[in-house]
């Protein structure tokens, strides 16, 4: 059974860190790409950040880049995504995914909230 569990949410002040974790099981994690998205209240789902399954090669969406890093220890079968100076529109459900070729799975979402 394929499972992704985020966590490491929660609620921070703006300037904050906060290091979201998931964890995977029932696939091959290693030959996966993953991805972090988030969708805010209103908006549609925007990708944040993207890590090949090596760990090689990331990519991040203009608004977080230099804040937010992707990381992976693929002998954990886990990614992360460390947010700091986190900002009050990062507020968001985040979810992490897994892709190869056609086949994708997700996560169910951890509420990242950003407010004083």
């Amino acid at each position: 059974q394929v499972q992704l569990v985020e966590s490491g949410g929660g609620l921070v002040q703006p300037g904050g860190s906060l290091r979201l974790s998931c964890a995977a099981s029932g696939f091959t994690f290693s030959r996966y790409a993953m991805n972090w998205y988030r969708r805010a209240p209103g908006k549609e789902r925007e990708l944040v950040a993207f890590i090949n399954s090596p760990g090689s090669s990331t990519t991040y969406a203009g608004f977080v880049k230099g804040r937010f890093t992707i990381s992976r220890d693929n002998a954990k079968n886990t990614v992360y995504l460390q947010m700091n100076s986190l900002k009050p529109e990062d507020t968001a459900v985040y979810y992490c995914g897994a892709r190869r070729g056609m086949a994708e799975y997700w996560g169910q979402g951890i509420q990242v909230t950003v407010s004083s």
